[in-house]
């Protein structure tokens, strides 16, 4: 099996001023018209995978985080859908990437409809071939006192060392440094549930 590594980070320009930017005030209580406001995908045996924040209706607006596996070229696996997380009047910011050893998803979510709550990282890895999760961590600012504004991964070329950078306020629990910008190094992230170092600047 082998995955073609492609990591898209696709905006709405509503939440975010750029990619991997940081929301405008108050930009992420909006109302979105879309069901699907936000996807980003990676190409794995010809099949097609996609990220995507799907509206769940009502007041306020709730989504779920879907990676969902869809047929094009030859791929050889039936179309599939996992859910991996829900987000709570908040437009999910997604990434995905991929390599021979599975698929990382990140995602910026809430998990309170108070405005005060903070936004925090989601991180799922997922056997494709099953779609189902293997792992799943994430990172927070210390004691819910600031917020992960954004959360990009990329895995490194050793294969196994997953970096996932982005933008926050306030200190994440463990990290050095200092500044409104993190680097997470998960070292053998497939393979087991080391923690991160958290390096800020």
């Amino acid at each position: 099996m082998k995955f073609f590594r492609r990591a898209v980070c696709l905006c709405v320009a509503v939440v975010l001023s750029a990619c991997g930017g940081e929301p405008s005030p108050g930009a992420t209580e909006d109302v979105f018209a879309s069901s699907e406001a936000a996807a980003t995908s990676v190409t794995y045996d010809g099949c097609l995978l996609i990220l995507t924040a799907v509206s769940t209706g009502g007041f306020p607006p709730n989504y779920r985080i879907v990676l969902r596996r869809q047929v094009i070229e030859f791929c050889y696996l039936p179309p599939s859908e996992i859910n991996l997380d829900t987000s709570v009047n908040y437009l999910p910011a997604l990434s995905l990437v991929a390599n021979d050893q599975g698929v990382v998803a990140t995602y910026v979510k809430k998990q309170s409809v108070s405005g005060s709550s903070p936004s925090t990282l989601g991180i799922s890895h997922v056997d494709p071939a099953t779609m189902t999760v293997v792992r799943k961590t994430g990172l927070a600012v210390y004691l819910g006192t600031g917020n992960i504004t954004s959360g990009v991964p990329f895995l490194e070329a050793d294969g196994t060392t997953l970096t996932v950078s982005g933008g926050k306020t306030g200190r994440i629990g463990g990290e050095t440094g200092s500044g409104s910008h993190y680097i997470a190094t998960f070292p053998d992230f497939f393979t087991s549930t080391t923690p991160p170092t958290v390096v800020a600047y």
